[in-house]
């Protein structure tokens, strides 16, 4: 059966669903879903829908891996974890490996955590990822955390509440009536109390999407994590500018073969679905769960601070001792100017000394 008819039929059955369920379904569903499906391999990279800054070189994975250097450095202790969320074919993980490799005291004590949703994408990584790595279920399943937990390009694709401000708050569910349709409830307690928390009122007519599952995700890892940091890198905003009024319709964004659209319902379980993160919901989530806030920078002006210019130039040296100009330029491009501005990399850490992170130098 088609994950459409799947969808459509639960609607007939229980009634309208909110359109965070029929999102999750979209991206999730066990085997036919965006990220459960086994046609995933496909799906990042020139022939994919989307690229990843780990898809374009390994340079992103080694400055990444220059960072969580120093961040053991400042730890100082006899184990040191990486846990990654959302690994995908694990091209991030191999790269931050293979710069850790160089620091014999540090590979020797680490431990890295890969957690996955994809079991296709697992295998896929498990093909090359031979040491040094573990798949777990779940940020519980690892004792005595100590280090950092790392995800890039994983909160934008939870799946999200839609939101509407009328006379009340009211959420957008999912009918089915010769076609899908929206409709509007009002809102759970929940939700009014999200925004309420980060002090934001919404004009008439806003709409705009609300992700609780990043909160409890920032939650969850706040009470694992006993010492060390959180990084996330994804594309979002600070409160301030999510809910600016020139993004009154929101930031669902559907990616299909490097295509933009805006018709989530439309080539179910084949296209990709996102919004932008709230950076300022993930800070203040953490604040209030144990989590400090170390900085919050651009991807440019964290790859910068990291080296990208130098690292870059080694590694665009020929073995026929010639220069690959031609790559210089793309990658500089797509690292620094077109996702290094739509980027964003926010640092948390717990029980940690007061001390500048090498990435966050020119935040």
């Amino acid at each position: 059966m088609q994950l459409t008819e799947i969808i459509i039929k639960r609607i007939q059955k229980e009634g309208p669903i909110s359109f965070r369920d029929f999102m999750e379904m979209s991206l999730y569903y066990p085997e036919l879903g965006y990220y459960t499906s086994a046609s995933i391999h496909d799906k990042i990279g020139k022939n994919g829908d989307y690229y990843t800054s780990s898809s374009l070189t390994p340079i992103f994975g080694a400055l990444i891996g220059r960072q969580l250097e120093q961040m053991d450095n400042i730890l100082n202790k006899d184990k040191f974890t990486i846990v990654e969320y959302g690994a995908g074919p694990g091209l991030l993980c191999r790269d931050i490996l293979n710069y850790l490799k160089t620091n014999e005291k540090l590979y020797e004590k680490l431990n890295y955590c890969i957690i996955e949703k994809s079991p296709a994408m697992c295998e896929r990584a498990k093909s090359h990822l031979t040491e040094k790595v573990e798949w777990v279920n779940s940020i519980y399943d690892i004792p005595e955390l100590i280090g950092c937990v790392l995800s890039n390009e994983l909160a934008d694709n939870f799946s999200v509440h839609r939101v509407v401000m009328q006379d009340e708050l009211m959420e957008v569910f999912v009918d089915y009536k010769n076609g899908f349709i929206e409709l509007l409830k009002p809102a759970l307690k929940e939700l009014t109390d999200y925004l309420t928390e980060l002090k934001v009122e919404l004009p008439k007519g806003f709409c705009t999407e609300i992700n609780l599952q990043a909160t409890e995700w920032i939650k969850e890892i706040s009470g694992v994590l006993k010492k060390g940091y959180v990084m996330t890198i994804d594309y979002g905003f600070p409160s301030y500018e999510l809910y600016s009024e020139y993004r009154r319709n929101g930031t669902l964004t559907c990616y299909n073969k490097h295509r933009i659209n805006n018709y989530p319902y439309r080539d179910i379980g084949k296209q990709d679905i996102t919004s932008h993160v709230n950076f300022s919901a993930l800070y203040l989530w953490g604040l209030k769960h144990g989590l400090e806030g170390c900085g919050y920078t651009n991807q440019a002006n964290f790859l910068l601070a990291l080296g990208f210019k130098d690292y870059l130039k080694k590694t665009m040296k020929l073995e026929n001792g010639g220069y690959n100009f031609k790559k210089e330029i793309f990658l500089t491009q797509m690292l620094l100017a077109d996702m290094g501005s739509k980027f964003k990399v926010l640092i948390q850490q717990k029980e940690m000394p007061k001390q500048e992170l090498l990435g966050l130098k020119t935040r």
